[in-house]
């Protein structure tokens, strides 16, 4: 049987984090805040990455760091689990991406810090649905629930029914679509900011799944699959909740990690419904998350590889 979580992660440190007007058209999350110029943007982001792995390091995770190249500008390189997923038996598999200047993101450096640390015997490379403007970003489209081999998915302008099935196909998993809403009827751009799949839980926005037969689908697989709902509100989804990842350390032991900001707008029943399950670890991701709009999950890529010996 597979196992849900991975006790090493990939991240990417930043060297030009910033505003993504490319990503903005359909990632409600971002702002444009302008009273700081755009180095010290990126010195910020650069600050709280650095504080978020050593906090993750601390607790008994794994992390590789690959460093971003100076050129081209990456804004968004700090997101890797978007373009990329490791997977058991050596499998790699590198994803369409909606924005242009995302796609430079799938860089040599990264690569070779991967194929330098774990052992790669295979490459899956979806990104030619790009030139039909066609996209399915990594992690950020799919989550997993890696024991009963499902992967959900709420379809939006970033994530193609059409080419999960061939992710499908690729991997044997079965898919799970669902269409989610933010308040106002946009698409949720990608399905980890409004769910994470856990050991024995599931944190999601169900009040985002507007259509009652998909709603209610959905809580008849978790029920079948033995997952608590921990259900979060929409103002708490914009605050990240949704945007958590559940990892483990060298003891196997579940480690929930997500960003203080999501982190302080749990209520205390949410917490301790959490608790149960898992250790819970918050990092200040601020900046990060109001230029870049995304969080703690979309910065962790999963690996699921072998380490080279």
């Amino acid at each position: 049987m597979l196992q849900q979580n991975t006790n090493h992660i990939l991240m990417v440190r930043p060297a030009n984090f910033g505003f993504n007007e490319e990503t903005a058209q359909n990632n409600a999350f971002q702002t444009n805040d302008t009273s700081i110029s755009q180095s010290e943007i990126s010195q910020k982001a650069v600050q709280e990455f650095d504080d978020f792995v050593s906090k993750l390091r601390g607790a008994g995770v794994q992390v590789t760091v690959a460093e971003d190249s100076v050129h081209p500008i990456k804004p968004d390189a700090v997101f890797p689990n978007n373009w990329i997923s490791l997977h058991p038996n050596g499998l790699i598999i590198t994803y369409p991406m909606y924005a242009p200047t995302r796609r430079l993101e799938r860089q040599i450096t990264v690569m070779d810090t991967i194929k330098s640390n774990f052992t790669v015997r295979e490459h899956i490379d979806m990104t030619a649905y790009e030139l039909d403007n066609l996209y399915l970003e990594g992690t950020g489209s799919m989550i997993f629930d890696r024991k009963h081999k499902l992967v959900y998915a709420c379809l939006s302008p970033r994530t193609d029914e059409n080419i999960l099935s061939q992710f499908c196909k690729y991997t044997d998993y079965e898919k799970v679509v669902f269409t989610s809403v933010d308040e106002k009827g946009q698409d949720i751009y990608h399905t980890n900011v409004m769910m994470a799949m856990g050991e024995g839980f599931v944190v999601i926005c169900m009040d985002s799944v507007k259509d009652k037969v998909e709603n209610q689908k959905l809580r008849a697989i978790f029920e079948r699959t033995n997952k608590e709902i921990v259900e979060i509100s929409m103002e708490q989804m914009n605050s990240f909740a949704g945007n958590m990842l559940q990892v483990c350390n060298a003891e196997g032991e579940g480690i929930l990690v997500m960003s203080s900001q999501a982190y302080h707008s749990l209520n205390s029943s949410q917490i301790e419904q959490l608790s149960k399950h898992t250790q819970i670890l918050h990092s200040s991701l601020n900046t990060i998350e109001t230029y870049g709009g995304g969080s703690a999950r979309c910065m962790m890529a999963e690996v699921f590889l072998s380490p080279q010996k």
